[in-house]
């Protein structure tokens, strides 16, 4: 029914994908005296975080570990989107303090959007860490292990107007050497009502153009094939040229990238609806290497609710993107976010967002029930009326018709050829590839030929579940 093929962006869709964590792959290296041992939870910004933070630590001499028995510093990058995800990572503390209990001397950290948000508690009230470091403040690691290692408890959370860690080359630990990450921008200026992300990672500032340009390139050259742009809203990126004043747009940013080769395919995440562009848009139909995927969270299908949430749009300019992207790219694939039981969320407001998952056709969508977060608009302003088992049904039915949709979607693709992007083997067979089209869809089929990890082959579907397709080479 589900993905069975987890990736940074969809690691278990059925319960919340953005919550679950992972450790970063990690490699040991004899030639560092000093080990780190790191885990992610959240979005792929945090992950991409995490490949920074490698490669500060890598400078000071430490080197990652994928045991953490064996690690003199132990991080983990947090994310404070939902409850269940700090739930997770103080069950991970407590799992840590019992590594350096057997280790005394051994360092925990924890880094990111909670860090920010729970400071206080982490360091002096549950004493669980040494270090707290928020997203903006990772050039300070350095320092502030060298006052733990001296037994001061070290804590920077500033948040920047500046910081976009354009200069730092991350260490992909976690990459399966075909697909990267690229910050473009950090930050978020929308003001959501049910998000933290404004208050934990601070104001919009995007990175210089050249910088991401000329980061695509070198993951190109060393035999990447594929990179995912990311930031809080990509479609807001907006860099000036110091030297010659030319802004650059989005638009302007992603026919940059492609044009680093055709063979480097550009993906992007996230979109906001009141921001993607008509200029975005033929960018994608112009460009062969830019997929044809445009992850466009909704929230919620019905007017009153988006504007509780201060989406900025209704449900009928909503309805008028989707059709836009639709008559400009009549083969893009879009996907969405969806949260269940919002405050004062009535019955018919429900079935109205599975009304929306049909209109719009999303070939998966990332599914929530609502989960208060303190501090922000909501919280303070409105009730947490729904009861978590009228939540969680509503969250049921919003899964069981975006799996009909997903799985019409698929059956339609069927006969159909596409070029695929081989990112490996099978997670059920060596005997078979796995990859992903333009749209994002996972295929997996047999392995014939001389192909191999990274190369592009051409695909002809036989048959697809709500979560994947299969089919034959081609060619």
């Amino acid at each position: 029914m589900y993905d069975n093929n987890p990736t940074l962006e969809n690691i278990d869709r059925k319960i919340d994908p953005k919550l679950q964590g992972q450790v970063i792959e990690q490699f040991d290296n004899d030639a560092f005296a000093k080990k780190f041992y790191i885990e992610s939870y959240g979005c792929a910004m945090n992950f991409s975080d995490s490949e920074i933070v490698a490669s500060i630590l890598a400078k000071e001499g430490y080197g990652s570990t994928r045991d953490m028995d064996k690690a003199d510093l132990i991080l983990v990058n947090t994310c404070s989107i939902r409850e269940k995800a700090e739930e997770t990572v103080r069950q991970r503390l407590s799992i840590f303090n019992k590594v350096k209990r057997k280790k005394p001397g051994t360092l925990i950290g924890v880094l990111g959007c909670m860090a920010e948000r729970l400071k206080a508690k982490l360091l002096e009230e549950e004493k669980l860490v040494d270090i707290v470091v928020g997203p903006d403040a990772y050039r300070d690691l350095p320092t502030l292990i060298s006052g733990a290692e001296d037994g001061d408890r070290g804590v920077n959370v500033l948040l920047s107007r500046e910081e976009t860690y354009a200069d730092i080359s991350p260490l992909r630990m976690g990459s399966n050497g075909v697909s990267a990450f690229i910050s473009i921008m950090r930050g978020c200026d929308n003001m959501c009502s049910f998000c933290v992300v404004p208050f934990t990672r601070g104001r919009e500032r995007s990175r210089d153009a050249f910088s991401i340009v000329a980061e695509a390139q070198d993951l190109f050259d060393q035999g990447f094939k594929e990179v995912t742009l990311l930031g809080q809203n990509v479609d807001s990126y907006k860099w000036e040229n110091p030297g010659t004043k030319e802004v650059v747009t989005f638009a302007d940013l992603l026919i940059m990238v492609a044009k680093v080769h055709p063979d480097l395919r550009i993906r992007f995440s996230t979109s906001h609806p009141k921001d993607i562009t008509d200029e975005v848009l033929y960018a994608i139909r112009d460009y062969e290497n830019i997929c044809k995927y445009i992850h466009l969270p909704v929230q919620s299908g019905n007017s009153r609710v988006l504007k509780l949430m201060n989406r900025t749009y209704d449900r009928e300019w909503y309805d008028q993107k989707v059709d836009r992207i639709y008559e400009i790219i009549p083969d893009c694939a879009i996907s969405s976010d969806i949260i269940c039981g919002f405050c004062s969320e009535t019955e018919d407001e429900h079935k109205e967002t599975l009304e929306v998952i049909k209109r719009s056709k999303y070939t998966l969508s990332y599914m929530f029930f609502y989960s208060e977060r303190p501090g922000t608009l909501a919280a303070r302003k409105y009730e947490d009326d729904i009861p978590l088992e009228v939540k969680k049904r509503r969250l049921s039915e919003v899964i069981e018709v975006q799996s009909a949709v997903s799985y019409a979607s698929n059956q339609k693709d069927i006969g159909k050829t596409f070029k695929v992007l081989i990112e490996g083997d099978s997670k059920k067979s060596a005997d078979d590839f796995k990859g992903r089209t333009s749209q994002f869809k996972t295929v997996i089929f047999p392995k014939t030929g001389n192909y191999k990890k990274g190369d592009y082959v051409n695909v002809t579907v036989q048959s697809g579940t709500s979560g994947s397709l299969k089919g034959i080479i081609a060619d």
